[in-house]
């Protein structure tokens, strides 16, 4: 249970602060504002898509593909042992969830997702704080695979065979 009251606290305040820096882009925001000339604005945009605008206003795919990636991860987190050396794949897989859901929260609010973090020398698409979280809890996952293998593998075996037995009993029935 442990575990499980420290992924609900950490989401809760993941969500609440993505949540707060989109309130005060959406109520702040009327012009954009320089933070670093020629490098770094903030910029009120509001997304109907996904990343760099794609799948303009499909609200339903994106809260069932959201929901059931939810799902994944919470299996995942489910199956990481609560031993030392487990807290950075625990950590990704939070941030992975916060962002999802703090998203999510947009889209089933306002019918889209506010956005406001603009990098200019790349000109990357304008994002938020939950895209944040996604992007480094992923990128974390991914280098955690090959820095941790062992126990990313670990987890993921455990995955597997959770689902093998699962398959086996409904099999069964």
């Amino acid at each position: 249970m442990k575990k499980w009251g420290r992924f609900a606290f950490w989401v809760i305040v993941l969500v609440a602060l993505d949540q707060w820096t989109k309130y005060l882009a959406k109520t702040g925001l009327s012009k954009n504002i320089v933070i670093i000339p020629g490098v770094f604005e903030l910029q009120y945009v509001e997304n109907q898509g996904a990343a760099f605008g794609i799948l303009q206003n499909k609200l339903a795919f994106f809260v069932i593909f959201t929901l059931i990636m939810g799902a994944v991860i919470l299996l995942v987190y489910r199956h990481i042992p609560e031993e030392k050396g487990y807290g950075w794949i625990r950590l990704s897989t939070i941030l992975i969830f916060s962002g999802a859901i703090g998203n999510l929260i947009d889209r089933v609010m306002n019918r889209y997702v506010v956005d406001f973090l603009y990098f200019k020398p790349i000109d990357f698409p304008t994002f938020n704080v939950a895209d944040s979280y996604v992007v480094v809890g992923a990128i974390s996952f991914v280098l955690l695979y090959f820095i941790q293998k062992k126990k990313v593998e670990e987890v993921l075996n455990k995955l597997e065979r959770k689902k093998k037995s699962d398959d086996g009993n409904l099999a069964d029935q």
